[in-house]
């Protein structure tokens, strides 16, 4: 039976419209304690008193806890295999405050209004002192935002930083002769380009619930992507054995990358384990969007150089990087965008890329799809075609002369390292066709009020973290004949359980009915390190095809007990096994039960573990037609036309629908999605009344295509998809802005009044 490569609904659709409970909150105990979390009003300060007297006498408060009552074992709350690359920063709670919003007390009581009711009684004192809420003052700001003795703050992985200047990461890398290489370049541009934090909005906001099981374990269900890694976060900050507590995760409702970080777990595993008692917490919006982390605003200076041939010969990138409060993903966002942005375009003679990222008393960032190569590739991008611009050469004849191919080295690889296989000339061929960019104006007038214009960009991402993301699954075959696929994984809405289910049915050639899933509990499916990192069809569906392949060699094996042959006298194809000379035959639903009965009783299961020590790189391609209101500076998307290699497409329906969600999520950041403080840290866009995410009216036509290459190293040929959709509308929209009124806004969102105020002097009306 065929199934890779069909388009097939997801498993759980029916469930989802037939709105049946699915969600953490859908399985709440009745009895559980409600969680509120008491949140600082000031940006950066020391608690130096607290009273909670008056709180306490409350009828029906349970307790109040501050940070003199919580352990003192600091830990991160990055969602990474252990040892984490993030630095163990962060309490349950802190004398401490780091941002307005920051906890500063639980309060547990029988119900929300209860707990609603008591919060305002609680007396604080605090040490207010000046925060740090600029970018460019931040290193070396008269205030430290982490003023604690550096001994107690663990780093698992040796980088660069220090502390007392707010450095919570510094990195650069620098290969070749950057100044001399310029020099020698005929074609140079410069700028400084911002993009800004972004908030992942996932429809379900943070939640979490927990209680002691009948054997005295904790157990916590949770809106996570990351069931291990939280056990382990839960572990480190209690001080209790892992196999003391059990993480499940039922159906999220979006994850983006702000579920990879543990948000409301600690607190609400604190407070069960210290009262023994079922505890619930669940996030408001406004607490969502502001109390929890978003993508790292980074400030870039970039330095381009071509040569008369026009080959690109200089690529120099540093930023500054807002870690926030805390440096939750700081060294790795900081780091990946390094791979997926420099060797993009590969004819080079030096290259650099670097940043220090510091702490601020902003929200933490952390993980957002893209995971740094969003963020790295839009000041690239973006001065390629300003490059292209000034040399007068056609942007699209500028990439394709540059882009690296299958097998090169980029001089910021690793000495062995190579580009993996993948179809980028003929991706960007596509595009080009696709979008008929040979034979449109880049420019043009609409009517008397709009201008039209074209714009491209490329992009890379990784497919799992090299040498690091290892997955587990087991496929066990029932006494029904039918499968059950066992995988730590997360779907978030993606169809990560379909396509598995899909590669496993494959191999197994089973109709894709009999595969049942049963995904992120540990106490039952084997270790995965969650979603993220583009890690799940690569990583955990590679690990499922050798799984399938383990059980499909078993279950040959038992046709040939039965019939009293040798393996290579059965065939089986999915649904009947069978001797060669046919003369005799079963069907697995007839074996199945077979093997579950008697003494001698063999239930068969297949279990694989998979890793790789490289990271595939998807590729994609954009080109973005927009229009602009010459009047206000306006731009609406009127289509893109997205080119995507991402290996093998194993669904191509839930494929289009991440290309879809991806560049959405882009024109989001491009246009619309702004995180902004007020001058005292006050987060002004905590609620979408004041955050504007774009809906289906925003988006124009979106058209997408695959081109598709094998590569060797996945199964049936697989890359990733996830992540690398959200990289290239940002910067195409830029350049599609540029190209049709001359505006050249380096500051993300591109609003109305950055374009007119940038706008070309003969198109304003």
């Amino acid at each position: 039976m065929k199934h890779v490569g069909q388009s097939y609904n997801k498993v759980d659709s029916k469930a989802i419209l037939s709105g049946k409970p699915a969600y953490t909150a859908d399985f709440l105990p009745p009895n559980a304690l409600v969680i509120k979390v008491l949140r600082s009003p000031h940006a950066m300060a020391e608690i130096l008193d607290i009273d909670t007297s008056a709180a306490l006498k409350v009828p029906g408060v349970e307790a109040v806890f501050t940070y003199k009552d919580v352990p003192k074992t600091r830990f991160t709350l990055a969602g990474q295999s252990y040892p984490e690359p993030s630095q163990y920063d962060a309490l349950i709670l802190d004398k401490w405050v780091r941002y307005v919003g920051d906890e500063v007390a639980l309060v547990v009581a029988k119900d929300e209004k209860t707990a609603l009711r008591a919060m305002p009684l609680i007396k604080v004192t605090y040490d207010v002192k000046e925060p740090v809420l600029d970018l460019r003052t931040a290193m070396d700001h008269p205030t430290v935002v982490h003023p604690e003795p550096e001994e107690e703050v663990v780093f698992n992985v040796p980088f660069k930083h220090d502390l007392k200047r707010n450095i919570a990461v510094s990195y650069d890398k620098t290969v070749g002769d950057i100044e001399g290489s310029l020099a020698k370049c005929k074609y140079t541009v410069e700028g400084e380009y911002f993009d800004q934090a972004t908030v992942q909005s996932a429809m379900e906001s943070f939640r979490s619930f927990c209680y002691i099981d009948h054997l005295d374990r904790l157990v916590i269900t949770s809106s996570t992507q990351i069931v291990f890694h939280v056990r382990r976060h839960i572990a480190r900050a209690l001080g209790i054995p892992s196999s003391k507590i059990r993480v499940i995760k039922p159906r999220i409702g979006g994850g983006f990358g702000s579920k990879q970080t543990a948000c409301t777990e600690l607190m609400n595993a604190f407070v069960t384990w210290k009262l023994g008692k079922p505890s619930a917490i669940i996030y408001d919006r406004h607490e969502a969007n502001g109390c929890s982390t978003t993508r790292h605003a980074r400030l870039w200076n970039i330095r381009l150089g071509a040569d008369e041939e026009g080959y690109i010969r200089v690529i120099d990138m540093y930023g500054l990087t807002d870690a926030g409060a805390h440096a939750t993903h700081a060294f790795t966002t900081t780091t990946a965008g390094e791979h997926k942005s420099v060797p993009l375009y590969n004819k080079n003679w030096a290259v650099r890329y670097g940043s220090d990222c510091l702490y601020t008393n902003h929200s933490p960032g952390g993980a957002f799809r893209g995971y740094g190569a969003t963020e790295a590739l839009w000041p690239l991008e973006c001065a390629v075609s300003c490059l292209a611009h000034k040399m007068g050469w056609d942007e699209m004849e500028l990439r394709d002369k540059n882009l690296i191919q299958t097998g090169e080295h980029s001089l910021v690889f690793e000495e062995e390292e190579r580009m993996n296989a993948g179809t980028y000339k003929e991706s960007l061929a596509r595009v080009r066709a696709m979008s008929d960019w040979d034979n449109r104006p880049k420019s043009w007038d609409i009517d008397g009020r709009w201008r039209g214009g074209l714009g491209v960009a490329l992009a890379l991402q990784g497919s799992g973290v090299a040498n690091v993301d290892v997955a587990s699954v087991e496929i066990r075959l029932g006494d029904d004949g039918c499968y059950t696929l066992y995988t730590g994984s997360s779907d978030m809405g993606m169809g990560a359980n379909t396509v598995l289910s899909q590669i496993a049915c494959e191999v197994l050639g089973c109709p894709f009915e009999d595969m049942n899933i049963y995904e992120s509990d540990t106490d039952v499916v084997p270790f995965d390190p969650g979603s993220y990192a583009s890690s799940t069809t690569y990583v955990t569906g590679t690990a499922a095809k050798l799984a399938a392949e383990d059980l499909r060699k078993k279950i040959i094996a038992a046709f040939a007990s039965f019939f009293g042959v040798k393996e290579d006298q059965v065939v089986f194809d999915g649904l009947v096994g069978s001797t060669l000379d046919g003369t005799q035959s079963m069907t697995i639903k007839e074996m199945a039960p077979k093997l579950v009965l008697g003494t001698s009783c063999n239930q068969l299961s297949g279990f694989a573990t998979w890793g790789s020590d490289i990271s595939p790189s998807p590729f994609m391609a954009t080109v973005a037609e927009v229009k602009v209101d010459t009047q206000t500076g306006r731009v609406v998307p009127v289509r893109t036309y997205n080119v995507v290699d991402c290996g093998k497409v194993i669904n191509p329906k839930l494929a289009k629908v991440q290309v879809e969600g991806g560049v959405t999520q882009a024109i989001g950041m491009a246009l619309y999605e702004d995180v902004r403080y007020g001058k005292t840290g006050v987060l002004e866009t905590n609620n979408f009344m004041t955050y504007k995410v774009p809906t289906r009216q925003d988006n124009g036509y979106i058209v997408t295509e695959f081109v598709e290459s094998n590569e060797p190293s996945g199964a049936f040929g697989v890359k990733s998809i996830g992540e690398i959709v959200i990289n290239t509308a940002s910067p195409a929209i830029h350049n599609a802005i540029l190209n049709a009124v001359g505006a050249d806004v380096r500051t993300l969102p591109m609003t109305p009044e950055k374009v007119y105020m940038a706008m070309d002097d003969q198109y304003k009306k």
